[in-house]
């Protein structure tokens, strides 16, 4: 779900690692029940209520947009090959600099480490950018990323928005 005409300028493009299953057959980011990333998109300020993946049409108003680093719907993240994961940051440098989001959020910090060959990558800011677009590392929201809380989920989020608004 990226920007179209007429829409405000991208803030922040979100990026998943690639569509689950449910993602794939409803067409909706992050869709699968048990997934928290719209709990913690909210959870960290970026919406005024908290969202369905259904109404991820909304965030364009927000300015922000949603994307994936591999196309290929997988039952889990870790069944994509490293080829997939670093083609996938490719393309993401491509569609930065086409769309010059202000900030790429990646969900998933080993999928960025692959991605951007950054083994030792934090989660939070990343000195890397891709021209003018800041890189910060999120961490998976998936139900299976269990050592990370929803509140501390959360907090991560709002790091983030905290940075957004500063810049």
């Amino acid at each position: 779900m990226l920007p179209g005409p007429g829409d405000p300028p991208l803030r922040v493009l979100f990026c998943g690692i690639n569509p689950g299953l449910v993602s794939a057959a409803t067409g909706h980011h992050f869709a699968r029940p048990g997934n928290r990333f719209w709990p913690a998109l909210h959870g960290g300020g970026f919406t005024p209520h908290q969202l369905r993946p259904d109404q991820q049409g909304e965030l364009r108003a927000l300015g922000i947009g949603l994307t994936n680093l591999a196309p290929r719907p997988t039952a889990r993240a870790d069944q994509l090959d490293t080829d997939e994961l670093r083609a996938g940051g490719e393309r993401l440098r491509e569609l930065c600099s086409r769309l010059r989001p202000r900030w790429l959020a990646v969900v998933g910090i080993t999928a960025y480490r692959t991605a951007f060959a950054e083994p030792r990558a934090a989660i939070g800011e990343q000195a890397r950018e891709i021209g003018e677009t800041r890189i910060w590392a999120l961490p998976n929201p998936s139900g299976l990323n269990a050592h990370w809380p929803l509140p501390a989920l959360a907090d991560e989020f709002a790091r983030l928005r905290a940075a957004v608004e500063a810049s």
